[in-house]
């Protein structure tokens, strides 16, 4: 495989001079960064469609509008010779040397208006997503379900951002029928979905019924509560977030061996005992567990990254966009503060981070586990708490992935196609195809060797004993409409620096 994809790149890139020429004697323009064009090609590049199956190329993708219009796998022989029939475009982005790759999905995302009491500015968001390569998001939950439709109206008036499937938040309901009120209203208001956390059993079965009547999905995030996965799987529910109700529906004694001061409400104590949740499970129940869920199409988002801090705090504390790219009111909201959920770091000691890597070690395997009985796994990050930053998150989600030892491919999957289906977008979103949606990225390095070169600061190689930058993603296609990486970088630093001068 490795060998495959290598020739691929060499391939390209011994196309790279000639195709260069030829695309000047057309006098077809380069791409510009948010101008929109009736035709636009994206030449010479090496294709990871989203579904799992090997890199090809070299080919020219046409975009036409909003659509993947036709993909023309290129001959050598043919282009050297200029005989090559080649689609015809008002501008382009050459990706000699490149991947291309569906745009990225994060199934759990929030877009917040402010962290620690504190104005955070949805541009600062969106920028970030765009340049990190991610063109579609599942917003599971904002705090404010108004300003969440509202952004996503104005994502399709053509705001600069990612496409938004709103799962607005549920709230409460004391009584069944509350419940399915509340689910009606949330399909009147426009919701794509719904959000849910912990609900008493009569509760969830009721929204979860009236959730299917009235065609809505439902994200849930699971607590320490009355119900756990197995009610999801008699319910129908469509994803589980995290991993909480899990490892719990596996324990024998069908509750974990809490201490006696035990308080839930108290983060501090909930998260640390939560790092010796899934040493409890049962092996064998916990596989019959797994297996109901593929069978009721449960499927899994693990947001492996968000709890990263748990087993590694200094690393959490250090990531090295911190400096140039960390919102004010974020790096706030990151302070150890029993007043901002997911700020429990007070006490942390090296057990609880040994604790956690074992947590890890297990959950990772149930993954694995999982996926080989026909699950679904998409990725999300869950950016905006516990050190995570928007976009950033993802990608770290997308190594985490691969230390659980799933395939680059497959991961490129779990981020793309596997997304798109838990939407139900998969006919539209998530693959490099003709008739699907152009929502596309250009990588400038090998993703399939190394994932950091989708971060958006890139990462460094060596080049004749000497270290130099390369990777980032270059171009984030979103709806047939370019956005060049480095510029939304740009502008995102710049948000940053001002609202440190203030």
């Amino acid at each position: 495989m490795r060998r495959h994809v290598l020739s691929l790149v060499a391939g390209a890139a011994a196309l790279s001079a000639v195709a260069s020429s030829t695309l000047a004697a057309q006098g077809t323009p380069a791409a510009r960064h948010n101008a929109k064009v009736a035709r636009l090609a994206i030449r010479n590049a090496t294709i990871v469609d989203g579904n799992g199956t090997p890199a090809r190329g070299p080919a020219d993708i046409l975009i036409v509008g909003d659509t993947i219009a036709q993909i023309v796998y290129l001959d050598p022989v043919a282009v050297a010779s200029g005989r090559a029939r080649r689609p015809q475009a008002d501008a382009e982005i050459d990706a000699s040397g490149k991947f291309v790759l569906p745009g990225l999905i994060n199934a759990h995302a929030h877009l917040q208006s402010e962290r620690a009491g504190r104005a955070q500015p949805y541009d600062y968001t969106l920028k970030l997503w765009l340049a990190s390569g991610i063109t579609t998001v599942r917003e599971v939950g904002a705090d404010n379900n108004q300003q969440l439709l509202a952004a996503r109206e104005a994502e399709k008036s053509g705001a600069v951002s990612p496409r938004i499937h709103a799962y607005l938040r549920f709230g409460g309901a004391r009584t069944p029928t509350q419940a399915r009120e509340r689910v009606r209203a949330l399909k009147a208001q426009g919701a794509d979905g719904i959000k849910i956390t912990g609900l008493d059993r009569d509760i969830l079965r009721a929204m979860l019924d009236e959730a299917k009547q009235v065609g809505l999905r439902v994200a849930h995030h699971v607590g320490v509560e009355e119900t756990n996965v197995w009610d999801d799987i008699a319910g129908g529910t469509t994803t589980i977030e995290h991993w909480y109700g899990i490892p719990d529906a596996a324990i024998r004694s069908k509750r974990q061996n809490f201490p006696s001061d035990y308080n839930y409400n108290d983060e501090t104590d909930r998260f640390r005992w939560a790092g010796r949740l899934w040493r409890e499970a049962d092996p064998a129940l916990l596989d019959t567990v797994l297996a109901s869920m593929v069978k009721a199409s449960v499927a899994w988002v693990p947001t492996l990254d968000i709890y990263e801090a748990s087993r590694d705090l200094q690393r959490a504390q250090t990531q090295p966009w911190f400096r140039d790219y960390l919102h004010p009111s974020l790096e706030e909201y990151f302070k150890p503060d029993p007043a901002n959920h997911g700020s429990y770091f007070i006490g942390w000691s090296s057990t609880d981070e040994v604790h956690w890597k074992e947590n890890y070690r297990i959950w990772m395997a149930a993954l694995r586990s999982f996926e080989q009985k026909g699950g679904t796994i998409a990725c999300g990050d869950d950016a905006g708490f516990i050190y995570q930053m928007y976009g950033f998150g993802l990608i770290r989600e997308m190594e985490l992935h691969a230390e659980a030892g799933f395939h680059p491919l497959k991961i490129i999957e779990h981020c793309t196609g596997n997304a798109a289906k838990v939407m139900g977008e998969e006919q539209r979103l998530g693959r490099v195809r003709a008739g699907y949606l152009a929502d596309l990225i250009v990588v400038d390095g090998n993703p399939l060797e190394d994932l950091k070169v989708l971060y958006p600061t890139g990462t460094t190689k060596i080049v004749d004993g000497r270290e130099v930058p390369t990777g980032g993603v270059q171009w984030t296609v979103k709806g047939g409409t370019p956005y060049h990486g480095p510029t939304l970088l740009a502008e995102v630093k710049e948000i940053v620096r001002r609202a440190r001068a203030k």
